[in-house]
């Protein structure tokens, strides 16, 4: 007996990597799913059914139950088609799980129009668009699970800022579907893997990343019945390590009984306040000290 039994499950950005793992994980746990992937190349040509069609194939000869979609999530038609892949096949809909996505990597201060909207567009509205198709349906049913993946870039990247400006759009919609979405017995929570993949391969990476099989367990849980007390949160995962982040809100504060001064704040808010320091800041700066120091090294 597996931890998702009949439970009706769609999957975006299904047909490789991480979202691949995930869908054969779901379907091992007795989950029947929709594997969605638009199937493109890294750099969005070439649309093709063949990623989906294929994991669908690995889980049926495993037993289990599948369907292929190829819509693509950046149109509300395509998010709707992907949830009514489920009911229409399975009866049903209980999860959803977004990992649809692409990169456009470049510096800020070099980046398109043409690099930003796709990425946003895939990402963010694509998580929007699943979860908007599927939010009326939990509703109904008083249960359901919306499931999201975000990554550590929502705190910020070098040069990722559109990655990294969808990835935190998304923690935001997570929790926004979390709180209005509370009340009706649906859970909504993200998860920020590290794993190797397709994308993350075209990422120069400062730590070791663990494999997109040991993302895929955390992900049958939050759907599971076993996890109904959980929504809202964001888990890391990165080969056995799992974390939360935690909750953001105020930390300190400075008051006073009238309104501040640009010059009083100036006086006082470094010391009634002060930052809380960016920690990928802290890390370049580790970095560029090492360089530094065996750039010196390597010269005398």
């Amino acid at each position: 007996m597996g931890l998702l039994n009949d439970k009706a499950i769609a999957v975006t950005g299904a047909g490789r990597g991480i979202g691949r793992a995930v869908a054969l994980e779901l379907a091992s746990q007795g989950a029947r799913v929709v594997v969605n992937d638009y199937g493109v190349a890294m750099d969005g040509s070439e649309p093709s059914s063949e990623p989906a069609n294929a994991v669908v194939a690995e889980i049926k000869e495993a037993g289990g139950e599948a369907v292929a979609n190829a819509n693509s999530v950046t149109e509300m038609e395509g998010g709707a088609s992907i949830v009514q892949s489920a009911v229409d096949n399975f009866g049903r809909i209980d999860g959803v799980v977004c990992l649809a996505g692409i990169l456009r990597e470049r510096m800020l201060f070099n980046m398109s129009e043409a690099e930003w909207d796709p990425v946003i567009e895939t990402h963010l509205k694509g998580t929007f668009t699943v979860f908007r198709a599927a939010a009326p349906i939990f509703r109904k049913q008083q249960s359901g699970t919306l499931i999201a993946f975000t990554s550590g870039a929502f705190a910020a990247s070098v040069a990722q800022a559109n990655y990294s400006a969808a990835k935190g759009g998304i923690v935001s919609l997570m929790r926004s579907a979390a709180a209005g979405m509370y009340k009706y017995g649906v859970t909504s929570n993200c998860v920020a893997p590290a794993a190797k993949s397709r994308m993350s391969g075209e990422v120069p990476q400062a730590f070791e990343m663990g494999e997109p099989e040991d993302v895929a367990p955390i992900v049958s849980y939050l759907l599971s019945d076993r996890a109904r007390h959980i929504t809202g949160q964001i888990y890391h995962i990165n080969g056995g390590d799992i974390g939360v982040y935690n909750q953001p809100e105020v930390v300190r504060h400075m008051w006073k009984d009238r309104r501040w001064t640009a010059a009083e704040i100036a006086d006082h808010l470094d010391g009634m306040l002060g930052q809380e320091p960016m920690p990928i800041i802290a890390r370049l700066d580790m970095m560029a000290k090492a360089a530094a120091e065996k750039k010196a090294k390597d010269g005398k």
